[in-house]
């Protein structure tokens, strides 16, 4: 049987601080299902289970309750079921009960109780679904008794967290890594954590389909899942769903060489427009170099999706040539070694040495333009 493992859809999910790319990002998590199904489709699955946080809150607006039912509807071949996770608990006259009140097409499937559901004739359903965003005992506790015919396969389904695994995840529900075990299940599909972890053979997290922060899963994954029989261990496999890539460098830069080269990595990531990057870079420059610098990553925030950029550990450094290059005995260069004198003065308040290192760097590329602008 072949199945795929989705979690943490989290649709309706609010991204404040891209401003007006934010509608980019909200439109990329309804695209991760419709990619989902195309998965199915080409794979000859048949379920597609979504291990919890659908919606990425419990009062979603009108339009993005209904927007994933309409992305799941043309894969009228694909059963889709859907368990409430921490972000969109089962609370009586909630989103849940506003998603059935829809009038929802036959392969779309609310797990709304902890009863076995027939995948087929040969495989049943176990889903443990939150009705609080938290709980103090093990939701998947219920399996272990769960009566299925004699040779059927098990799979559970859970949001949470799994016990003495890690905190890598939100919700606070306790999870036993032991339940694939205890309750014979051929295999246990996870969701909370937005990455894809296995926990063991036949328990695993499929991560987020679409990344939402950095630091975490760099694209937006889920898990085509095969297995032979039960008591067989499950074939487990990436699809990838994400429209855009998260990740997170940290370099150091010290000469334009290593400026270069931090240049052509990044220019040699795949799929630039798509790519949201947080860069922190630490180091020295001479004036040169720091101009440099400054124009490749002006650049650089116009090629990708967005650019998340900390160089407050990046510092100026002016050589005497620097210095010569602005002006060798006149009022400029007397300017410029007051501001070198602040840069190096280690009694300087951080935010004044960094306003000299600005005010050196604009004077500078002034400076230079202009002669180069002189010369022509």
């Amino acid at each position: 049987m072949r199945i795929i493992h989705s979690a943490d859809w989290q649709i309706g999910k609010v991204f404040k601080q891209f401003d007006a790319k934010e509608e980019s990002l909200r439109q990329a998590r309804l695209a991760a299902i419709e990619r989902l199904g195309a998965h199915a489709k080409s794979n000859g699955v048949h379920h597609i289970l979504v291990a919890g946080d659908v919606y990425d809150s419990e009062a979603p607006n009108p339009h993005t309750l209904r927007a994933p039912i309409e992305r799941m509807k043309p894969f009228a071949d694909v059963h889709w079921h859907l368990l409430p996770g921490n972000h969109d608990p089962h609370r009586p006259e909630g989103v849940w009960d506003r998603v059935a009140q829809l009038g929802l097409p036959p392969n779309i499937h609310l797990h709304l109780a902890p009863t076995p559901f027939a995948l087929g004739d040969d495989a049943f359903l176990l889903p443990a679904p939150l009705l609080r965003k938290s709980e103090l005992d093990d939701i998947s506790a219920w399996m272990d008794g769960a009566a299925t015919p004699p040779g059927a396969l098990r799979i559970g389904l859970a949001h949470g967290s799994v016990i003495n695994f890690g905190n890598g995840g939100e919700a606070a529900n306790p999870i036993d890594p032991a339940r694939a075990a205890k309750a014979k299940l051929d295999y246990l599909a996870l969701g909370d954590w937005h990455r894809t972890l296995p926990v063991g053979p036949a328990v695993w997290y499929a991560g987020t389909s679409e990344p939402d922060r950095a630091g975490g899963q760099e694209q937006g994954t889920a898990l085509l899942v095969e297995i032979a029989g039960p008591g067989a261990p499950p074939s487990v496999s990436p699809l990838v769903t994400g429209t855009y890539r998260w990740i997170t460098r940290s370099e150091r830069l010290d000469d334009e060489r290593a400026l270069a080269d931090l240049d052509q990595r990044l220019r040699s990531e795949p799929e630039l427009p798509r790519l949201i990057l947080r860069l922190k870079i630490e180091g020295s420059l001479p004036l040169a170099a720091h101009a440099a610098f400054q124009r490749r990553m002006t650049d650089l925030k116009a090629a990708v999706f967005h650019l998340d950029l900390d160089q407050d550990a990046l510092t100026a450094r002016p050589t005497e040539a620097d210095l010569e290059a602005i002006d060798f005995d006149g009022v400029l260069r007397r300017s410029a070694d007051r501001l070198r004198s602040v840069i190096e003065d280690s009694a300087a308040a951080a935010e004044l040495r960094r306003r000299a290192e600005e005010a050196l760097v604009e004077l500078y590329v002034r400076v230079v333009n202009f002669a180069r602008e002189e010369a022509a």
